[in-house]
């Protein structure tokens, strides 16, 4: 595809760093819009954002690293060049996870209502973030023989030249979107806080790992030889959202009975 999206001046600007930048933009964006919708401080958003886009990107490229550490150990000077591509969602999320907490805390704001008003911003950067992911090659699928595969002629890429592979980078892509969509529209008929974000964990956990079943890179280690640690995230924490989703409908419910 096309790693630099163009030079100026012998200046790269690759093409998965502008996506990226995109995908902060238009998460953020949109985070500070929910946060007034929600009577919250656009600003205490903001900030939140920022540190977690810091340390979320910082988690992301620890946990891509942890998956291939030998290859890095070998090649130290790899560890720093994230233009290339290399960020895995789940460490990026587990460490943005513990920054809301220590921040909310800190400034004493709801934990389940910051979640609700996240979600929706966090699936919409991802939809931009795999377009990134796409241009550079990163996050490749295996190789079918669908009308739809794709074929990565420039070697400058991450993914294997010259053959027809899944473009797994789109699916993700278009289920971020569709995800963000689902999310907007449920949003007006929550019936708890902290709905939208658990609904958001179950979404993407259970469609992350199947989207995983055709990806053709390196994942880690792989349990059973098909399941990658990535799949073993995503199902857990599905099965624990749908849990904690279903205690809370029914505690939600039982309060509005209690009213009458």
């Amino acid at each position: 595809m096309r790693p630099i999206l163009f030079e100026f001046f012998n200046i790269k600007i690759y093409t998965y760093g502008f996506f990226m930048a995109i995908a902060f933009l238009m998460g953020l964006i949109f985070i500070k819009r929910e946060a007034a919708r929600y009577g919250e401080s656009p600003e205490k958003m903001g900030d939140l954002t920022f540190y977690i886009i810091i340390f979320g990107l910082i988690g992301a490229r620890l946990f891509y690293i942890i998956t291939d550490l030998k290859a890095y150990l070998l090649h130290p000077l790899e560890i720093f060049k994230i233009w290339n591509g290399g960020l895995t969602f789940y460490g990026g999320f587990i460490a943005a996870f513990f920054t809301t907490v220590i921040y909310l805390k800190k400034h004493r704001m709801s934990l389940l209502k910051t979640m609700d008003i996240m979600a929706p911003g966090v699936a919409l950067g991802h939809f931009f973030g795999r377009i990134g992911c796409f241009f550079a090659g990163c996050c490749y699928g295996k190789e079918c023989n669908l009308p739809w595969s794709v074929i990565f002629t420039n070697t400058d890429t991450l993914a294997p030249a010259n053959v027809h592979l899944h473009p797994t980078q789109l699916y993700s892509s278009l289920n971020n979107l569709i995800i963000f969509l689902i999310l907007l529209l449920i949003r007006k008929y929550k019936k708890f806080t902290g709905e939208i974000f658990l609904i958001y964990i179950f979404l993407y956990g259970i469609t992350r790992s199947i989207v995983e079943t055709f990806r053709g890179d390196y994942r880690g280690h792989v349990f059973f030889n098909h399941i990658s640690i990535s799949q073993i995230i995503g199902t857990s924490a599905a099965f624990i959202a749908l849990i904690a989703f279903i205690y809370m409908r029914r505690k939600s419910g039982k309060r509005l009975i209690s009213k009458f």
